[in-house]
C-alpha cells in the first residue's frame, strides 16, 4: 500500500500559496497519488464553523489559539488521519506553523504553550498512536510583508486577519522564518515574490526533490 503524504502550504496573507495547491494536485495526480486538498482552519463541518468564528469574531490570543487547535484535532481525526491511512496525499492550506506564526509572533502568545498544545492535539493519530504527527513537507510562501499588502488590497474584503497593518505581517512573517529555522529538513522556502509560472517551478522542484514527483516542470 501506498504511503501517505502530507504536504502543507504557508505563508502571510497575500503570499499567493493558495492558488499554487492545485497545480501541485494536478501533478501528484499525473503521477498516480490519490489527494485530498483541504485547509485550516476547516476542513469539517465543525472546523469551518470555527473558521467562521476566527475570521470574522473578535477575540484575544488564547481565544484564538483555543479554537484554532480545536478546529485542528476534529480535521485531524475525521479527514487528515483517515487520508493518511489511505495512502493519499493530503495538501493543506495553513496547518500548526500558522498558528505559531499568527498567534505566537504575530499576537504575541506564549509559543511554550502552543509547543504543549501542539503535542496534545497532534498525537494519538493514525497508525502510530504515541507518536506526534507533522507534515512530511511544508511549502512556505516567502514574501516581503509590503508585497503581500500590495495584493490584498487589490483583492476582496478583507476579514479579521487580512486587515491587519503591515506591521503585523512583518511579526508573522518573523515567526514562519523562526520555525523555518527550527526545521529545515522540513520546510522549503518557495521565493512567492517571483511571478507565478516561476513560483510554481520552485514548489514543483522541492517536491521532485523528494522523490515524490517524476520531474518539476509546471
Amino acid at each position: 500500500m501506498t504511503t501517505g503524504l502530507f504536504i502543507t502550504f504557508e505563508g502571510i496573507d497575500g503570499a499567493g500559496k493558495s492558488s499554487h495547491i492545485e497545480t501541485l494536485a494536478r501533478a501528484l495526480r499525473a503521477a498516480g497519488r490519490s489527494v485530498t486538498l483541504t485547509r485550516e482552519p476547516g476542513g469539517t463541518p465543525l472546523a469551518e464553523k470555527l473558521r467562521a468564528l476566527l475570521l470574522n469574531d473578535a477575540m484575544d490570543a488564547l481565544t484564538e489559539t483555543l479554537l484554532a487547535f480545536a478546529a485542528r484535532r476534529d480535521h485531524l481525526c475525521r479527514v487528515i488521519g483517515p487520508a493518511l491511512a489511505r495512502g493519499e496525499a493530503v495538501l493543506c492550506d495553513r496547518f500548526t506553523d500558522a498558528t505559531f506564526a499568527y498567534q505566537g509572533a504575530g499576537r504575541g502568545f506564549d509559543l511554550q504553550a502552543l509547543s504543549y498544545m501542539e503535542r496534545l492535539v497532534q498525537t494519538g493519530i493514525g497508525l502510530e498512536p504515541d507518536s506526534m504527527l507533522e507534515p512530511h513537507l511544508t511549502l512556505w510562501f516567502d514574501v516581503p510583508p509590503e508585497v503581500a499588502a500590495e495584493r490584498l488590497a487589490a483583492a476582496r474584503a478583507p476579514d479579521r486577519f487580512e486587515a491587519q497593518p503591515v506591521e503585523f505581517f512583518a511579526r508573522v512573517a518573523r515567526g514562519y522564518a523562526d520555525r523555518a529555522a527550527g526545521a529545515p529538513r522540513r520546510f522549503a522556502r518557495i521565493d512567492g515574490a517571483q511571478p507565478r509560472e516561476q513560483v510554481a517551478a520552485q514548489m514543483l522542484a522541492a517536491v521532485a526533490a523528494r522523490g515524490w514527483l517524476p520531474g518539476a516542470a509546471p
